[in-house]
């Protein structure tokens, strides 16, 4: 049973607006969902379960866990909001430790894989990416 935790920035710089008046927010949140709604179509899925680790601090990042079902992700992901500080290491903690918790729980002791999605955008100096974490 695959996890499949999404990692999304909800830092203040996250209001940025693109050229076309989407904010990278948006951009991140509409990439997530468009991913959900391909990876449904594979058959392999069914047994997939998602989490929604954010850059709050914790334990405040943590929005959807493995044993919430599908609407409830959705909701949560729906409701993301940018504001505060960027705290990349809390949020790549936090992650890790869900992952990590999951593996001790469940018993399965198999490596991740990283995925770097395609969404991304490239605005001046600042870079925009959607890091998918995919623990089987």
């Amino acid at each position: 049973m695959p996890i499949l935790l999404f990692l999304i920035d909800t830092s203040a710089s996250m209001n940025q607006r693109t050229y076309l008046g989407t904010t990278f927010l948006d951009i991140a949140k509409g990439a997530v969902e468009i991913f959900m709604k391909l990876r449904a179509r594979d058959p392999a899925s069914r047994g997939d379960r998602y989490m929604l680790v954010t850059f709050d601090d914790p334990p405040y990042g943590v929005k959807a866990g493995w044993k919430e079902n599908h609407a409830t992700f959705m909701s949560e992901l729906k409701n993301l909001q940018a504001s505060g500080m960027t705290t990349l290491g809390h949020a790549l903690r936090a992650a890790f430790d869900l992952l990590n918790l999951n593996r001790l729980v469940s018993g399965i002791d198999n490596y991740g894989q990283v995925i770097i999605s395609p969404f991304s955008i490239q605005r001046e100096t600042n870079t925009f990416c959607i890091y998918i974490y995919i623990y089987m």
